[in-house]
């Protein structure tokens, strides 16, 4: 979950390298299987999994709309490889799409192109239509806001993460059956694709749960009981079955605005 304030960038930025002075170059785990990840969005959640995921021992790809020379810091942190967004891409068994939603529209409309339908892709975003995105009409007019991102990216997306602040995925993982762990709700409409990262926020130290088709993915968006909550298992599919597909106040748009411009 990302959320930015106006002008608070540079405060973020200091948040996240003093949260981040800790963070050990990857360990090799025995009796696991390692995985190549792709991460596009180098910010405060594509950030924080490439941390978690080198430091687990996870090959690493990463990379944003600035290119590979703009995380040179970054992979020299991690060991996580910089590479173009299209490398990134074509660079996993899962690949973590972490960008704002208005720069969604921005990425290449090939970036997809010849990737092995069994590469589960895996968007974390959440749309603020006030406060950064401008406004989505199809997400105004009730699209979940996941369906949105695979129909712009011309892919099968999970969506996941998004309830979940960067600084609990950096620091909030337990291990199984910690009472009290978080949970992490699953939307998609690829059961293996769900499986498979269920299995990684396993390592990451946190329960995952499926929660239903992408097009139920309302369920999970900004403004619903489970956003933001840090619950447990339990606590989750109460949220989920709660939660209410009309939207908040606060988080639709403006009539008058666009796509990018709040």
């Amino acid at each position: 979950m990302s959320c930015p304030g106006v002008g608070a960038r540079t405060r973020r930025r200091r948040q996240r390298r003093a949260a981040t002075q800790a963070t050990t170059k990857p360990i090799p785990q025995l009796g696991r299987a390692m995985m190549k990840i792709g991460i596009i969005g180098s910010g405060e959640i594509g950030g924080s999994l490439a941390r978690r995921l080198s430091k687990l021992g996870h090959q690493v790809s990463i990379a944003n709309s600035r290119g590979p020379g703009s995380l040179a810091d970054l992979a020299a942190e991690t060991g996580a490889r910089a590479v173009t967004v299209h490398e990134a891409a074509r660079s996993g068994e899962i690949v973590f799409v972490a960008i704002p939603a208005f720069k969604i529209a921005d990425l290449p409309k090939d970036l997809f192109d010849e990737v092995d339908a069994d590469v589960a892709v895996v968007e974390t975003g959440n749309y603020y239509p006030q406060e950064r995105d401008g406004r989505i009409d199809p997400i105004e007019q009730g699209m979940a806001e996941s369906r949105w991102v695979a129909n712009q990216l011309g892919r099968p997306v999970l969506k996941a993460i998004n309830n979940l602040h960067w600084r609990s995925l950096l620091d909030g993982g337990k291990p199984a059956g910690t009472p009290g762990r978080i949970a992490l709700p699953v939307s998609g409409d690829n059961a293996a694709h769900k499986a498979r990262v269920i299995r990684l926020f396993d390592e990451l130290g946190y329960d995952g749960v499926d929660a239903g088709p992408l097009d139920e993915s309302w369920r999970q968006q900004p403004g619903t009981p489970v956003y933001a909550a840090n619950l447990d298992t339990d606590g989750v599919r109460k949220a989920l079955a709660e939660a209410s597909p009309e939207r908040k106040p606060e988080f639709r748009g403006a009539l008058n605005s666009s796509i990018g411009k709040p």
